[in-house]
């Protein structure tokens, strides 16, 4: 639901200006040296860019689940990265206190997340749990006025900046299954924290991962999200429907990134005598390539409009981040092959999109998942 149209409008050219004069330059640099140019992390801040979604009074501008998905797609233009750094503190590193965190919580973190001083990142992947995620492994156990967390976590966006850790544990191990895990905040620089390195990953160059290891790390009781045992992994699906639809949004911002660029490349490459976007083969791949990312874009849009009007959209997020992240990843490929040989070679921008989008059918839940959340859902509903 688009609250003001005018200014909506004004943040996302801002934000296209921003993405076409100061990221999409320094992508290759990115990519270089694996790392984002602290001035550019200092202009994020001051746009705001880190409390996109927290609400007003906590010092975000609390875009509505429309106004995000709109705001993704033209940060999807450019690296992943960049939008990776933010994305944690506008989901799934504050989104469980905003929805469920205690008034005393909000207070404390959010308006920290809003102004870019806390990164904040999400702990729910172990390295035996991953998609089964009500599996949880990492225990809390209760001791005084404190809880005691011990375990690992994997995987983890942001971990090397991180201020804070929401992190999903087993408070009642006697419960099996969801209803025994609960929702804590962390501080990162509490006793008993440490890192792994920082995985070398197969694309996303500049977006850190690492694991989190926890031992014997005492967290406040008063750090319990919500303040109830049980409710953590609630928590988490809530943060994941919300990041689904953002990842989605994303990948179209992606998708029309590399139409364009594959387009442009066909008008001036020529080929027996003519550019290849005469050939037809180029044009239907071309076509192809338009039409799947409209669908994306018709179907995350409807899908955030019906979360604004209240309507619970499990089902319509998993269709979005299936469908989404498979169609983002097939117009990469072609447009590997419409670059030809170019395609292949780092000088060109589809070869790194190529590698980047393939992490989107495999986080916030796989493509294997998500199937399974619409088909569940839909057996419910008949029932």
């Amino acid at each position: 639901m688009i609250r003001d149209g005018e200014i909506l409008q004004q943040l996302l050219d801002t934000i296209a200006r921003f993405v076409g004069e100061r990221l999409v330059p320094a992508e290759a640099q990115v990519a270089e040296e694996d790392a984002i140019p602290e001035e550019i992390v200092a202009e994020m801040r001051e746009m705001g860019l880190f409390g996109l979604t927290i609400p007003e009074e906590f010092g975000g501008l609390g875009l509505t689940m429309e106004e995000e998905t709109l705001v993704a797609m033209e940060l999807g233009r450019t690296s992943p990265a960049f939008r990776s750094l933010i994305g944690t503190n506008n989901g799934i590193g504050s989104a469980a206190i905003v929805f469920d965190g205690t008034d005393a919580q909000k207070n404390k973190y959010l308006p920290r997340y809003a102004s870019g001083e806390l990164i904040g990142s999400f702990c729910l992947t172990e390295p035996d749990v991953g998609s089964d995620a009500a599996s949880v492994k990492t225990s809390a156990r209760y001791d005084g006025d404190f809880y005691v967390l011990n375990g690992t976590k994997r995987f983890i966006t942001n971990a090397p900046r991180a201020g804070t850790f929401t992190v999903m544990a087993r408070t009642n191990p006697e419960i099996p299954g969801a209803r025994g895990v609960s929702a804590f905040i962390v501080d990162a620089d509490t006793p008993g924290i440490s890192l792994g390195a920082k995985d070398r990953k197969m694309g996303q160059a500049g977006s850190y991962t690492c694991d989190v290891i926890f031992d014997n790390v005492r967290v406040p009781a008063e750090n319990l999200i919500g303040g109830r045992e049980g409710e953590g992994f609630i928590t988490s699906m809530k943060v994941l429907d919300r990041g689904r639809l953002h990842i989605s949004a994303l990948s179209v911002g992606i998708a029309e990134r590399l139409i364009d660029d594959a387009l442009k490349f066909a008008v001036e490459r020529r080929q027996f005598g003519k550019p290849i976007a005469e050939h037809q083969m180029v044009q239907a791949m071309l076509a192809d390539c338009r039409a799947e990312a409209y669908a994306a874009k018709c179907m995350v849009l409807d899908a955030a409009r019906r979360r604004d009007d209240g309507e619970r959209v499990s089902t319509e997020a998993s269709c979005c981040k299936l469908f989404a992240t498979e169609m983002v990843g097939r117009v990469a490929d072609r447009a590997v092959q419409i670059h030809g040989g170019s395609g292949y070679i780092s000088e060109y921008a589809v070869e790194r999109f190529y590698r980047d989008v393939r992490l989107f059918r495999l986080y916030e839940g796989t493509s294997e998942i998500q199937r399974m959340v619409i088909a569940r859902n839909m057996v419910r509903e008949i029932a």
